[in-house]
Parts: structure tokens; sequence; C-alpha cells
């Protein structure tokens, strides 16, 4: 009896544990496709980085600052 209840509690971690690991390879999987897709910035996120938000200029961009580079929406 003692027996099956510690196996039933190892059991149970187990799975649990399983269940966490699945969570974070989920997170990681989620994560990762979000870094492939184009970075878009406001205007005031292109200031409040420290950069210019050149709208006129062609494409769009936000020059210097930590935004350097990223296309202006």
């Amino acid at each position: 009896m003692r027996i099956r209840r510690i196996l039933a509690a190892v059991i149970a971690t187990a799975a649990l544990a399983g269940l966490g690991l699945t969570g974070a390879a989920a997170a990681t999987a989620a994560t990762t496709q979000t870094q492939g897709a184009s970075s878009y910035v406001t205007p005031s996120e292109c200031k409040q980085g420290g950069g210019t938000p050149a709208i006129n200029d062609a494409g769009n961009f936000c020059k210097g600052g930590t935004h350097d580079g990223e296309q202006v929406d």
C-alpha cells in the first residue's frame, strides 16, 4: 500500500514536470516565430529610443537611437 502511494506520487511529479517542459518549449517556439517578423516602430517609439523618424524619406526609417534602421509605421 505504501509503495503504491510512493509510486503514484512519483508518476504525478513526472507528469507535472513534463507539462512544465512542454510549456517552456511552446514559449520558446512562440518567441522564435516573432523574431523573424519585420520590425515596425511608431514615430513616438523612434523618438523615445533617441532617434528621428524620417517619414518623408524613402522607406520611412528611424535614424539613430535604439531603433536605428527600423521601419516607421
